[in-house]
């Protein structure tokens, strides 16, 4: 339970910005559907899936496993980009690095708590719960990172694995689309978080010895 109480609510930060990024991004590249149904906001409510962002990552923790979930995806209009393809691999990509960029912010965090733990011992207590948090908060953004690259639509690494195909396999891979959900299913049933967690968990260690350095630990 402690787990999940210190987890849950980077998890929903973590796949807000991820789904804001992707609106953004649009926005920029010519759809305003999302800006107009108001998804542009870091205010949970709107994003929140109660589904993928409550009820499965609490069952993930209850279980011992990896925390993962989701938020509602945004609505994107890729007629509406100014270069269709162009539009449609950055929105895609603009997920993907926010989670990069989230895991960053939390190493820097991370390496301040760890400083003000040494300048402050008596505040041990609360700033060993911040690093316990800001810890979560790149193993969480890290796993977000790779998971949104598995090239299995609707995942955001689909949609420039299409573009990396001939055209022939790529009108056969956009076929399998509809069926892409049961074949994440599949891979993640087969190991897929397995195989995640390899570089999840080399990347978190990068991090936390950059944070380490930086707090002369």
């Amino acid at each position: 339970m402690e787990q999940l109480l210190i987890s849950l609510p980077v998890l929903i930060f973590s796949v807000v910005v991820h789904e804001v990024a992707h609106a953004w991004v649009a926005r920029t590249q010519g759809d305003n559907t999302a800006a107009m149904l108001g998804r542009i906001t870091l205010n949970p409510l709107p994003h929140l899936d109660p589904f993928g962002s409550i009820l499965v990552p609490g069952i993930m923790a209850l279980t011992g496993g990896p925390i993962l979930g989701w938020a509602k995806p945004v609505p994107i209009n890729a007629r509406n980009f100014r270069n269709y393809k162009k539009g449609d691999i950055l929105v895609s990509l603009a997920g993907v690095a926010s989670n990069l960029l989230l895991a960053v912010l939390f190493t820097l965090l991370l390496a301040v708590a760890m400083l003000a733990t040494r300048l402050a011992p008596g505040a041990d207590g609360f700033l060993g719960l911040l690093q316990v948090m800001f810890f979560v908060g790149i193993r969480i953004n890290f796993l977000l990172m790779l998971f949104n690259l598995i090239p299995v639509p609707p995942l955001d690494g689909s949609h420039v694995f299409y573009y990396l195909l001939p055209l022939k396999l790529a009108v056969r891979y956009r076929r399998i689309g509809q069926y892409g959900t049961l074949v994440l299913l599949a891979v993640l049933y087969l190991g897929g978080f397995t195989f995640i967690g390899v570089p999840v968990r080399l990347l978190t260690g990068v991090a936390v010895s950059a944070a380490q350095a930086m707090a002369g630990a």
